[in-house]
């Protein structure tokens, strides 16, 4: 195993991850654009909602994934190739188990999830369709989690982008078939999307399927525990971030549909840049976490220094290529001209967003790849609650929209000052233990 680690080993482990995470977007765009090219506007818009709703959902258990990647590289990173096997095993086991009971609840939870909507009967009658019909991928998209997160843990970050693959071309195949031959509607949406989740989910068996088994120590109490604890805080981190977010775009909403409008234009282009920095910050988890199960300080402040540097430069990047390409873009996508003029005056702000995310992203994937859970869900409840109370107080103040994005990007500033503290005692506690 290599005890250095060069720029170059970095962006070999990094592309995929990015082009992985660009295709993890790409089903909620693949059943609108096919739903809006051959079906009725109620058929588009039951979609639309339905997309949003899982997106949310599965959003909420990605800590399978980051879980699975920081414990499997300290495994890794220990030499102990069993416990590395059995985190295949768990990870796998409880993402099926949990998918099970989201199948199961699934007839309870429906009414809540469309009742968050003020949609039509129509248009909840069709959502409901896709709904129905999607659910049926639950456990296989869970498990796909936890397999995903432990090819990241081993390093197989191809293999990685192959199971996005299948999911995404798996998906535009089969809803042009159920709905442009079949005529189907937004049910065929639905169930297109959950057979291609179940065929990501057995492309990734295949691929792991020499470490797939019963491997020693699979039911040892002490990593059950430990298991659970790291599922348990990041699902807590992942919500709070989650209530961020969603509380950003309410309070753009309070301002008029205009700024609402505008401001989710804004959004994906950081949402944009997220998915490639966050590149960078999952091979901070495998780096980190092998370094931490190898207990070497000196690769851990390797892994973080290289890692970073490259994080820092992409961002940078990222804030030239938004100053100057945004607003064409803005005109391009942006038909009615109060949003356009809202995205425009306020695309500064989201320009800088790649540069002030990096420190907070990476920290994220340092304290994921050491499993420093109650740090992460800690620092998410503080920065979140402090974000919200800004938030607030610039609202009261008269700022506007502009008070609004400054609270968001004191929250990315929150974020990783939230997270700093913990980082000593991180490195002190990766040196070798003495006798």
């Amino acid at each position: 195993m290599p005890t250095s680690l060069t720029h170059r080993q970095v962006l070999t482990l990094a592309w995929p991850v990015m082009l992985a995470q660009a295709a993890s977007a790409l089903p909620g765009i693949i059943d609108t654009v096919v739903m809006g090219s051959s079906g009725t506007a109620t058929d588009l818009a039951a979609v639309a909602v339905a997309a949003v709703v899982f997106s949310f959902l599965y959003w909420g258990f990605g800590f399978l994934r980051m879980s699975t990647t920081g414990l499997t590289a300290q495994a890794r990173g220990a030499g102990d190739t069993a416990e590395v096997q059995a985190q295949l095993v768990r990870g796998a086991l409880v993402g099926g188990i949990l998918g099970l009971l989201v199948l199961l609840a699934f007839p309870a939870l429906e009414p809540l999830m469309l009742g968050a909507f003020q949609a039509s009967a129509a248009v909840e009658q069709e959502a409901a369709g896709y709904m129905s019909a999607r659910i049926w991928g639950a456990p296989a998209a869970l498990t796909s989690f936890a397999i995903q997160g432990w090819l990241l843990g081993v390093g197989r970050t191809r293999e990685l982008l192959a199971v996005q693959l299948v999911l995404n071309i798996g998906n535009a195949l089969l809803d042009a078939i159920f709905v442009a031959v079949l005529d189907l509607g937004a049910t065929g949406i639905g169930a297109g999307t959950a057979i291609a989740e179940v065929a990501a989910c057995l492309t990734g068996l295949l691929l792991v399927r020499r470490s797939l088994g019963l491997p020693e120590g699979l039911l040892d109490p002490a990593r059950l525990k430990l298991t659970f604890s790291a599922n348990r805080d990041a699902m807590v981190r992942t919500v709070a971030l989650l209530g961020g977010f969603a509380w950003f775009v309410n309070a753009g909403a309070r301002l008029g549909d205009a700024v609402a409008a505008g401001n989710q234009v804004l959004l994906q282009f950081v949402s944009t840049s997220a998915f490639v920095l966050d590149a960078y910050a999952f091979v901070t988890e495998k780096e980190v976490g092998e370094a931490v199960g190898a207990r070497s300080p000196a690769r851990l402040r390797q892994a973080m220094r290289v890692t970073t540097e490259l994080a820092l430069g992409s961002a940078v990047l990222f804030c030239v290529g938004f100053a100057l390409a945004g607003p064409p873009i803005i005109d391009a996508i942006v038909a009615d001209p109060t949003a356009r003029q809202v995205a425009r005056d306020y695309l500064p702000f989201c320009a800088i967003v790649p540069l002030l995310g990096v420190p907070a992203w990476q920290l994220d994937g340092i304290f994921l790849g050491a499993v420093r859970g109650r740090s992460l869900r800690n620092a998410a409840i503080v920065a979140t609650a402090a974000y919200i109370g800004l938030d607030l107080l610039l609202r009261e103040s008269g700022m506007g929209n502009a008070g609004v994005w400054w609270a968001f990007l004191a929250m990315y500033v929150l974020r990783a000052l939230s997270l700093a503290p913990g980082m000593r005692g991180l490195v002190e506690d990766s040196r070798p233990k003495t006798a």
